[in-house]
């Protein structure tokens, strides 16, 4: 697909509150043709997703060791995750302790997730990525792994306020570029 017709398709999905706020730019090389580009997404008239820019509002870990200390990444905690832990120490550590170490374990989960998407967004090409959220329904784009296809889902008309606001709590586990965007997205709600 043309990019000039994918743009057009997926600014026909905007939510109309963010219509003229978000824009799908690419750049494009006119004497190379078998060049790709770059195509990134804009913000108020700013770069905010472009993934191969360091230089981004948004924070990009390198290590699992970012992620863990990042103040930011608040995880939710079960009592069945500090059970878990409970059982695997056979009940010799404190409680305070257990609860530090359900978190822990959890943060490296998810700090292996995050920089998995991260690396895999950084190598995907956004027309591919574009196309696939175009032809998948919104609640696969909404649940996928994929930063990106999370970030067109958030800013789709075709997702409620209601469902925006249920999102809050799966919204934490998320990269802070989907966590951008769903502020976005509920600042405009």
């Amino acid at each position: 697909m043309a990019w000039s017709k994918l743009k057009q398709n997926l600014e026909s999905f905007l939510c109309p509150a963010l219509h003229g706020r978000v824009e799908y730019r690419a750049t494009s090389y006119r004497y190379l043709l078998d060049k790709a580009g770059i195509c990134y997404i804009a913000v108020d008239k700013k770069n905010v997703l472009n993934m191969s820019d360091t230089t981004n509002p948004i924070r990009w870990y390198q290590t699992e060791q970012d992620i863990k200390n990042d103040p930011d990444i608040q995880i939710p905690i079960t009592h069945e995750e500090i059970e878990a832990v409970r059982k695997d120490t056979k009940g010799t550590v404190p409680e305070d302790r257990l609860k530090v170490i359900a978190r822990n374990r959890k943060i490296q989960v998810h700090a292996k997730e995050l920089l998995s998407a991260q690396s895999a967004l950084s190598k995907s090409n956004f027309i591919t990525v574009a196309t696939k959220f175009l032809a998948s329904s919104i609640e696969e784009s909404i649940e996928s792994d994929d930063i990106l296809l999370n970030v067109l889902a958030l800013v789709d008309r075709r997702v409620g306020k209601k469902r925006i606001l249920n999102m809050r709590d799966t919204i934490k586990l998320k990269h802070p570029i989907v966590q951008y965007f769903y502020e976005l997205r509920v600042s405009t709600s």
